[in-house]
């Protein structure tokens, strides 16, 4: 499953009053992150992804994810339960760019991927490599 989420910018999404944009999900395993900057963003559109009080992405607290005319892509792998599964994100310019767009996608897999292998499944996957 693939989630989306956009923004426009506004001239009023700074850094004292960023938009916050609630991403709600299903219980899974997120596996790829891609964020979108429109052409015009100049990397002068922010976004930092929480869940809850903690930063996921990026993984320096404090620091923001930038770009133009461009998609930040990565692969991470974050267990996500039902009682913990709205990541929220915070987008904001630089009050002087505005009407572009800022798009989160978030790849999501089923938790069955997580099922642990049983000992014969372990032991043929090591003879194997």
């Amino acid at each position: 499953m693939f989630y989306t989420f956009a923004h426009t910018l506004t001239t009023g999404d700074i850094s004292t009053a960023k938009k916050e944009i609630e991403m709600p999900l299903t219980e899974g395993v997120i596996h790829q992150v891609d964020v979108l900057f429109q052409d015009g963003c100049d990397h002068k559109a922010h976004v930092q992804i929480y869940r809850g009080n903690q930063q996921l992405w990026p993984t320096n607290r404090g620091a923001s994810i930038v770009g133009n005319a461009t998609v930040v892509s990565f692969r991470d792998f974050v267990e996500v339960d039902s009682g913990e599964s709205r990541l929220h994100a915070f987008v904001w310019g630089d009050g002087v760019i505005t009407a572009v767009d800022v798009i989160i996608n978030i790849g999501l897999l089923p938790k069955a991927i997580l099922q642990p292998f049983s000992l014969a499944e372990l032991l043929r996957a090591v003879q194997q490599s």
